[in-house]
């Protein structure tokens, strides 16, 4: 998707003034030392697989395989944008935007669409000019390789891609681990999708709403003179993004659009040039009850934002993607979601056929996608498995497949064998954080993660500045300062314009930011041993903007300010701990009793004289229906759902009516979809009616589908819940 061009600017946040010497550091707090757990799953390498994380680093990350089952989206919790998926025999491939960060355009390989592995970049580095490095002032933030379309025909895996400014390039391999080969193509076509017919013929789709058609050169280079022409009236309801298939002998095209909210468009014909039928909508709304978080409206100070949304518009829903068969015959769809400053996630979806049309979502609830589902059938089970090693040690003789350079990288001012064991990176002249070159960088992670970096800064020399930083804008740093006769510790939050320093003789730090992407907020801190960590500077905000087109990430940096080259910084390790890597922040409590309390409300579910009603919630046994589903029994009775959305309270043995997938926000409140409609309970909040037929949670809760539950002895829950006040920030709008 490119540049949005509904964005809007409200509000403008006052610079505040540079704090003096020393202000803003806090007394120092104990903290643990984090807790490593294995990982389960290898790592991989550019090169294939690595051991897992040292001992001593976090290793435990997001994985979307609750282990019963059943999957939670997003499949990673950090940004996979713009994604195009295929399947090659037994094995399905992914790839997606990278823009400016090198090496770029990467391929994912899985067999149940849930557990996925690294395979290879398709680009090293992309250097088309000064702008590409860095230099000149220049930059390609937001730009660079964007909505790639990845195809296989006869025996050759190709992606072809975006590039601002210039033609498209195509990317060939016989082997997904590579050798790739780029060709740049004659011309440029925004948010293409090629197809390969029965026939040998390759076309190719692209553009905004109207979107155009023509057919490939045999070399796939160029368009076939005559062949070009335009397939919608701009006001047909299609979008951008197109994602070109044939099915069963019928042509169909995928878009996204923006009206009010994300929704995907499709368009179907008999014949590849037309005419095509539109329906304007095969999913729509799906957002899990996320809420838009204020948005940056300027990409340089004084910043100015806008929003957020209102929190029944929408404006996260999951759109820009395509659908894909398994070997077992079963349809899925895959497609991003705005998550706010973490970036665009990637989520999948059950796809229901009807009247030809591939829907996202279940039968009863069409272009809802369920945030957690029973995973796609496969032959023979599937291991657990992640794509990427966060923590590093350094000790490997190649970067991690995680790690990619802001821009591209000068690559005799890097290097993991100066000295062994560290990334040494050697201050090369900047005038800030956002065009230092050589930022050695990785995707942020949610919904909540702390990278700890462990830096030497005993050759920095005067004017360098290295260390931790949130790359995003407005972005902020960490750093160690080496000034004529001193080192600083310094906070640095662009936003505000504000720097906080703290002078140390130490050369040995630990520079920590803990990041949460419910709140969109972070917080930095130092430390001299590892354990007793200082915080520094004020809560950092954190935004979703459209300008690098990126979430946020976090970079190590080393530059220098006086306009030459300066020493050099050694990175020991980096330590990225996650404290939820499930998709339940508590696990279901099979087997015991829970009350059910409305969110943000004393009252809930409440069973009395073999009847349902609003009220002070009573106890309900959970009982375990497998696959992450639960049925709600008070006494000999169970919660039960009608065809039409009706609950009641029914005796007997428990099935389809009395089962509910137990499923939770991303801000942590319960949702239980109803199997017999798809649907989600809730407690209409004006009415105190019952009903099973919420469609999906609203940001705002106006439709009462979310509950806290609590095993405590009291009426209702003292806390209301572990996303609450998450979501409550939301709704206040975050960024204040």
């Amino acid at each position: 998707m490119t540049p949005a061009r509904f964005l809007r600017t409200f509000a403008t946040f006052a610079v505040a003034a540079v704090l003096p010497l020393g202000a803003g550091a806090a007394e120092p707090v104990q903290v643990r030392p984090h807790v490593t757990q294995q990982r389960p799953g290898p790592a991989m390498n550019r090169k294939g697989p690595v051991a897992s994380a040292p001992k001593g680093l976090s290793t435990q990350t997001w994985t979307p395989d609750n282990g019963d089952g059943t999957f939670t989206n997003p499949l990673f919790y950090d940004e996979f944008s713009d994604p195009d998926l295929i399947r090659v025999g037994d094995w399905f491939y992914l790839t997606g935007t990278t823009m400016h960060a090198m090496p770029g355009v990467p391929i994912l390989r899985s067999k149940d669409l849930v557990n996925w592995e690294f395979v290879a970049y398709a680009l090293d580095k992309l250097d088309l000019g000064p702008a590409y490095r860095l230099e000149g002032g220049s930059n390609i933030y937001g730009q660079g390789i964007w909505a790639p379309s990845l195809r296989y025909h006869e025996g050759k895996f190709h992606i072809f891609s975006n590039v601002n400014g210039q033609a498209t390039q195509m990317f060939t391999a016989t082997d997904p681990k590579g050798p790739w080969t780029r060709t740049p193509m004659k011309r440029s076509f925004h948010d293409l999708s090629v197809l390969f017919d029965d026939d040998g013929r390759a076309y190719v789709v692209w553009d905004h709403q109207t979107m155009r058609l023509a057919q490939l050169t045999d070399d796939l280079t160029d368009i076939v003179p005559g062949t070009e022409r335009v397939l919608f009236a701009a006001d047909a309801g299609m979008g951008e993004g197109a994602h070109f298939y044939k099915i069963d002998g019928k042509y169909y095209i995928i878009s996204a659009e923006y009206a009010g909210g994300f929704r995907m468009p499709a368009a179907r014909a008999d014949h590849v040039l037309g005419p095509y039928e539109v329906n304007r909508s095969i999913s729509s709304h799906e957002d899990f009850g996320m809420a838009s978080s204020k948005r940056l409206g300027t990409p340089r100070p004084p910043f100015e934002t806008w929003g957020p949304d209102p929190a029944a518009k929408h404006s996260l829903a999951m759109h820009q993607g395509g659908i894909v068969q398994t070997p077992e015959g079963e349809w899925w769809g895959f497609s991003m979601m705005d998550f706010n400053s973490v970036g665009r996630l990637l989520s999948l979806s059950p796809i229901t056929w009807k009247d030809g049309w591939p829907y996202f979502g279940l039968p009863g609830n069409l272009t809802r996608t369920p945030r957690t589902w029973v995973k796609p059938k496969t032959a023979t089970p599937q291991p657990v498995r992640v794509p990427f090693q966060r923590s590093d040690d350094f000790s490997a003789p190649q970067l991690q497949p995680l790690w990619q350079w802001n821009h591209v990288p000068i690559d005799d001012k890097w290097s993991l064998s100066e000295r062994p064991g560290f990334l040494r990176l050697h201050a090369l002249p900047a005038t800030s954080f956002y065009d230092a070159r050589d930022t050695l960088t990785q995707r942020a992670i949610g919904p909540m993660s702390t990278p700890t970096v462990l830096l030497d800064a005993s050759n920095l020399k005067p004017g360098d500045t290295a260390g931790l930083g949130l790359l995003n804008l407005p972005y902020a740093t960490l750093g160690v300062e080496r000034l004529t006769d001193e080192l600083d510790v310094v906070s640095y939050d662009q936003r505000l314009d504000q720097r906080v320093r703290v002078k140390t003789t130490a050369t040995r730090i630990w520079l920590r930011a803990d990041c949460d992407f419910l709140t969109e907020r972070a917080r930095f801190s130092y430390s001299f041993d590892g354990i007793t960590f200082t915080p520094i500077g004020g809560e950092v905000v954190l935004f979703y903007q459209t300008f690098t087109f990126q979430g946020v990430r976090y970079g190590l940096f080393n530059y220098n300010t006086t306009g030459a080259e300066g020493g050099f910084a050694d990175f020991d390790s980096i330590d990225v701990h996650q404290r939820h890597t499930h998709g339940l922040m508590r696990p279901i409590p099979y087997g015991r009793s829970i009350r059910l309390a409305s969110f943000h409300a004393t009252t809930g579910l409440a069973a009395s004289q073999g009847r349902l009603a609003s009220g002070v919630p009573t106890r309900f046994e959970i009982v375990d229906r497998k696959l992450g589903r639960v049925a709600l029994r008070s006494g000999r009775r169970y919660v039960t759902v009608g065809e039409d959305g009706e609950v009641t309270l029914v005796a007997g043995q428990s099935g389809t009516a009395q089962d509910f997938q137990w499923i939770e926000t991303p801000t942590g409140e319960l949702v239980l979809m109803s199997l017999a409609t798809n649907r989600f309970l809730r407690i209409d909040p004006q009415t105190g009616d019952i009903r099973a037929d919420s469609s999906g949670p609203m940001p705002d809760d106006s439709d009462g589908a979310r509950f806290v539950w609590s095993q405590s002895k009291g009426a209702a829950p003292a806390n209301p819940g572990i996303g609450s006040t998450r979501l409550q920030a939301r709704h206040l709008g975050s960024g204040r």
